[in-house]
Protein backbone atom coordinates (compact mmCIF):
# COMPACT_ATOMS: atom_id res chain seq x y z
CA UNK A 1 0.00 0.00 0.00
CA UNK A 2 1.30 3.33 -1.02
CA UNK A 3 2.16 5.48 2.14
CA UNK A 4 0.50 9.04 2.09
CA UNK A 5 2.86 11.67 1.14
CA UNK A 6 3.41 14.83 3.65
CA UNK A 7 2.84 18.14 2.62
CA UNK A 8 5.41 20.78 3.92
CA UNK A 9 5.09 24.79 3.55
CA UNK A 10 8.62 26.13 3.70
CA UNK A 11 9.68 29.22 5.29
CA UNK A 12 12.38 30.04 2.45
CA UNK A 13 13.73 33.60 3.78
CA UNK A 14 17.02 34.58 2.25
CA UNK A 15 18.55 33.13 -0.91
CA UNK A 16 21.80 32.81 1.37
CA UNK A 17 20.30 29.98 3.17
CA UNK A 18 21.52 27.96 -0.04
CA UNK A 19 25.09 28.56 1.37
CA UNK A 20 24.37 28.56 4.87
CA UNK A 21 24.03 26.03 7.88
CA UNK A 22 21.35 27.50 10.29
CA UNK A 23 18.38 25.94 12.46
CA UNK A 24 16.42 26.76 9.40
CA UNK A 25 18.17 24.33 6.88
CA UNK A 26 18.38 22.33 9.52
CA UNK A 27 14.91 21.33 10.02
CA UNK A 28 14.66 21.08 6.38
CA UNK A 29 17.49 18.57 5.79
CA UNK A 30 16.10 16.64 8.28
CA UNK A 31 12.87 16.61 6.82
CA UNK A 32 14.41 15.12 3.71
CA UNK A 33 16.14 12.47 5.98
CA UNK A 34 13.37 11.11 7.96
CA UNK A 35 10.08 12.00 5.61
CA UNK A 36 9.25 9.20 3.40
CA UNK A 37 11.12 8.96 0.06
CA UNK A 38 8.44 10.70 -2.59
CA UNK A 39 7.98 9.51 -6.22
CA UNK A 40 7.80 12.54 -7.15
CA UNK A 41 7.51 16.73 -6.10
CA UNK A 42 5.21 19.30 -6.91
CA UNK A 43 7.20 22.42 -5.81
CA UNK A 44 5.31 25.74 -5.47
CA UNK A 45 7.28 29.02 -4.81
CA UNK A 46 6.36 32.36 -4.30
CA UNK A 47 8.73 33.37 -7.03
CA UNK A 48 6.93 32.18 -10.37
CA UNK A 49 3.91 34.33 -9.72
CA UNK A 50 1.61 34.63 -13.18
CA UNK A 51 -1.40 35.00 -14.66
CA UNK A 52 -3.34 32.04 -15.30
CA UNK A 53 -1.92 28.31 -14.10
CA UNK A 54 1.10 26.52 -15.42
CA UNK A 55 3.32 23.67 -14.58
CA UNK A 56 6.90 23.15 -15.47
CA UNK A 57 6.89 20.61 -18.37
CA UNK A 58 10.27 19.77 -19.53
CA UNK A 59 12.57 16.72 -18.70
CA UNK A 60 15.37 18.85 -17.32
CA UNK A 61 14.83 21.95 -15.75
CA UNK A 62 17.29 24.95 -15.28
CA UNK A 63 17.77 26.46 -12.32
CA UNK A 64 17.19 30.28 -12.16
CA UNK A 65 18.65 32.94 -10.06
CA UNK A 66 15.96 35.15 -9.70
CA UNK A 67 17.88 37.45 -7.36
CA UNK A 68 20.66 40.13 -7.10
CA UNK A 69 23.40 41.35 -5.19
CA UNK A 70 24.79 37.82 -3.56
CA UNK A 71 27.98 36.40 -3.62
CA UNK A 72 29.05 34.60 -7.12
CA UNK A 73 29.32 31.32 -5.39
CA UNK A 74 25.29 31.35 -4.70
CA UNK A 75 25.15 32.24 -8.88
CA UNK A 76 27.09 29.08 -9.66
CA UNK A 77 24.86 26.72 -7.61
CA UNK A 78 22.85 24.48 -9.88
CA UNK A 79 20.23 21.95 -8.70
CA UNK A 80 19.77 19.72 -11.67
CA UNK A 81 16.87 17.62 -10.37
CA UNK A 82 14.52 16.13 -13.77
CA UNK A 83 11.53 16.74 -14.22
CA UNK A 84 8.43 15.12 -15.11
CA UNK A 85 6.52 15.46 -17.95
CA UNK A 86 4.27 12.31 -17.11
CA UNK A 87 3.37 14.26 -13.73
CA UNK A 88 3.30 17.60 -14.96
CA UNK A 89 -0.01 16.47 -17.28
CA UNK A 90 -0.93 14.02 -14.13
CA UNK A 91 -1.38 17.81 -12.41
CA UNK A 92 -2.96 19.40 -15.15
CA UNK A 93 -5.67 16.84 -15.28
CA UNK A 94 -6.25 16.89 -11.58
CA UNK A 95 -6.85 20.43 -11.57
CA UNK A 96 -8.96 20.30 -14.48
CA UNK A 97 -11.20 21.89 -15.43
CA UNK A 98 -8.88 24.99 -14.82
CA UNK A 99 -6.70 25.29 -18.06
CA UNK A 100 -2.85 24.37 -17.32
CA UNK A 101 -0.64 25.65 -19.08
CA UNK A 102 2.37 23.22 -20.07
CA UNK A 103 5.62 25.28 -19.33
CA UNK A 104 8.94 24.39 -21.27
CA UNK A 105 10.63 27.87 -20.15
CA UNK A 106 10.65 28.69 -16.64
CA UNK A 107 12.95 25.87 -14.28
CA UNK A 108 13.53 25.95 -10.54
CA UNK A 109 13.47 29.52 -9.41
CA UNK A 110 15.50 29.93 -6.04
CA UNK A 111 11.92 29.67 -3.61
CA UNK A 112 11.53 26.19 -5.16
CA UNK A 113 15.10 24.83 -4.99
CA UNK A 114 16.61 26.98 -2.37
CA UNK A 115 14.64 24.24 0.21
CA UNK A 116 14.92 21.49 -2.02
CA UNK A 117 18.70 21.17 -2.22
CA UNK A 118 19.05 21.09 1.44
CA UNK A 119 15.77 18.83 1.76
CA UNK A 120 17.24 16.38 -1.36
CA UNK A 121 20.66 17.23 -2.19
CA UNK A 122 21.55 14.72 -4.68
CA UNK A 123 18.99 16.24 -6.53
CA UNK A 124 18.02 12.66 -7.64
CA UNK A 125 14.03 13.16 -7.58
CA UNK A 126 11.99 14.61 -10.42
CA UNK A 127 10.30 17.75 -9.68
CA UNK A 128 7.31 19.55 -11.14
CA UNK A 129 6.92 23.21 -10.08
CA UNK A 130 3.18 25.08 -10.44
CA UNK A 131 3.03 28.26 -10.79
CA UNK A 132 0.34 30.83 -8.22
CA UNK A 133 -2.08 32.19 -10.22
CA UNK A 134 -2.08 36.21 -9.25
CA UNK A 135 -5.52 36.65 -10.89
CA UNK A 136 -7.10 34.77 -8.35
CA UNK A 137 -8.48 34.92 -5.00
CA UNK A 138 -7.36 32.85 -1.83
CA UNK A 139 -10.10 30.54 -1.36
CA UNK A 140 -9.39 29.43 -5.17
CA UNK A 141 -5.70 28.54 -4.06
CA UNK A 142 -6.89 26.35 -1.19
CA UNK A 143 -9.01 24.56 -3.41
CA UNK A 144 -6.29 23.84 -5.71
CA UNK A 145 -4.59 22.33 -2.96
CA UNK A 146 -7.97 20.17 -2.12
CA UNK A 147 -7.63 19.46 -5.90
CA UNK A 148 -3.87 18.08 -5.38
CA UNK A 149 -4.30 15.99 -2.19
CA UNK A 150 -4.71 13.04 -4.24
CA UNK A 151 -1.46 12.87 -5.73
CA UNK A 152 -0.08 12.24 -2.24
CA UNK A 153 -1.74 8.92 -2.21
CA UNK A 154 0.42 8.11 -5.14
CA UNK A 155 4.14 8.72 -3.99
CA UNK A 156 3.86 12.56 -5.10
CA UNK A 157 4.87 15.38 -2.02
CA UNK A 158 4.14 18.55 -2.12
CA UNK A 159 6.72 21.23 -0.86
CA UNK A 160 5.54 24.91 -1.51
CA UNK A 161 7.54 27.93 -0.24
CA UNK A 162 7.16 31.26 0.49
CA UNK A 163 6.97 33.59 4.03
CA UNK A 164 3.67 34.17 5.81
CA UNK A 165 5.30 37.28 6.89
CA UNK A 166 7.45 39.44 4.27
CA UNK A 167 7.89 43.10 4.04
CA UNK A 168 10.78 43.99 2.44
CA UNK A 169 10.59 47.48 2.68
CA UNK A 170 9.96 47.04 6.65
CA UNK A 171 12.67 44.66 7.18
CA UNK A 172 15.87 45.90 9.93
CA UNK A 173 18.90 45.00 8.13
CA UNK A 174 20.74 44.15 12.21
CA UNK A 175 20.15 40.48 12.38
CA UNK A 176 19.84 40.53 15.85
CA UNK A 177 16.86 42.85 15.63
CA UNK A 178 13.61 42.44 17.34
CA UNK A 179 10.60 41.46 15.37
CA UNK A 180 8.13 43.96 14.53
CA UNK A 181 5.07 43.53 16.86
CA UNK A 182 2.64 43.19 13.82
CA UNK A 183 5.22 40.45 12.22
CA UNK A 184 5.02 39.22 15.76
CA UNK A 185 1.29 38.80 15.67
CA UNK A 186 0.26 37.86 12.22
CA UNK A 187 3.02 35.10 12.47
CA UNK A 188 1.24 33.47 15.85
CA UNK A 189 -2.26 33.90 13.92
CA UNK A 190 -1.45 31.72 11.83
CA UNK A 191 -0.15 29.22 13.81
CA UNK A 192 -2.83 29.41 16.21
CA UNK A 193 -5.51 28.74 13.23
CA UNK A 194 -3.04 26.25 11.22
CA UNK A 195 -5.59 23.10 12.47
CA UNK A 196 -8.75 24.11 11.84
CA UNK A 197 -11.12 22.07 9.73
CA UNK A 198 -13.53 23.32 7.48
CA UNK A 199 -14.23 24.97 4.08
CA UNK A 200 -12.65 27.75 2.73
CA UNK A 201 -15.04 30.32 3.31
CA UNK A 202 -15.00 30.14 6.92
CA UNK A 203 -10.90 29.23 7.27
CA UNK A 204 -9.41 32.05 9.12
CA UNK A 205 -6.30 31.53 7.52
CA UNK A 206 -7.99 31.45 4.34
CA UNK A 207 -9.26 34.97 5.00
CA UNK A 208 -6.28 36.12 6.36
CA UNK A 209 -6.66 39.81 4.93
CA UNK A 210 -9.02 39.94 7.66
CA UNK A 211 -6.44 39.95 10.22
CA UNK A 212 -5.41 43.61 11.14
CA UNK A 213 -1.75 43.07 10.65
CA UNK A 214 -2.11 41.37 7.30
CA UNK A 215 -1.42 44.51 5.20
CA UNK A 216 1.86 45.19 6.87
CA UNK A 217 2.46 41.52 7.18
CA UNK A 218 2.43 41.02 3.29
CA UNK A 219 1.99 44.03 1.39
CA UNK A 220 1.49 41.37 -1.88
CA UNK A 221 0.39 38.10 -1.08
CA UNK A 222 2.70 35.82 -3.15
CA UNK A 223 4.90 34.76 -0.32
CA UNK A 224 1.38 33.85 1.43
CA UNK A 225 -0.53 31.96 -0.70
CA UNK A 226 1.93 28.89 -1.31
CA UNK A 227 -0.04 28.44 2.68
CA UNK A 228 -2.78 27.68 0.85
CA UNK A 229 -2.24 24.83 -1.48
CA UNK A 230 -0.79 22.73 2.16
CA UNK A 231 -3.66 23.50 3.95
CA UNK A 232 -6.30 22.86 1.23
CA UNK A 233 -4.25 19.36 0.80
CA UNK A 234 -4.65 18.62 4.57
CA UNK A 235 -6.93 15.36 4.85
CA UNK A 236 -9.50 14.83 7.70
CA UNK A 237 -8.03 14.81 11.22
CA UNK A 238 -4.26 15.16 9.85
CA UNK A 239 -1.71 16.02 12.46
CA UNK A 240 -0.03 19.85 11.34
CA UNK A 241 3.27 20.23 13.23
CA UNK A 242 5.72 23.35 13.15
CA UNK A 243 9.26 22.05 12.07
CA UNK A 244 10.87 25.11 12.84
CA UNK A 245 9.63 28.72 13.59
CA UNK A 246 11.09 32.44 13.93
CA UNK A 247 11.20 36.24 12.28
CA UNK A 248 14.68 37.22 10.67
CA UNK A 249 15.23 41.23 10.08
CA UNK A 250 12.20 41.51 11.93
CA UNK A 251 9.68 41.29 8.91
CA UNK A 252 10.36 37.70 7.14
CA UNK A 253 8.78 34.75 8.71
CA UNK A 254 10.61 31.84 8.65
CA UNK A 255 7.76 29.37 9.76
CA UNK A 256 7.68 25.99 8.23
CA UNK A 257 4.40 23.83 8.45
CA UNK A 258 3.98 20.36 7.86
CA UNK A 259 0.85 18.19 7.32
CA UNK A 260 0.79 14.62 7.86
Amino acid sequence: MQTRMPALFLGHGSPMNVLEENRYTQAWRQAGDTLPRPRAIIAVSAHWYTRGTAVTAMKDPRTIHDFGGFPQALFDTRYPAPGSPALAEEIADTLAPVEVHLDHEWGFDHGSWGVLIKMYPDADIPVVQLSVDATQPPAWHFEQGKKLAALRDSGVMIVASGNVVHNLRKARWDETAEAWPWAQRFNQFVQDNLTFQGDAAAHPLVNFMQHQDAVLSNPTPEHYLPLLYVLGARQADEPVTVPVNGIEMGAISMLSVQVG
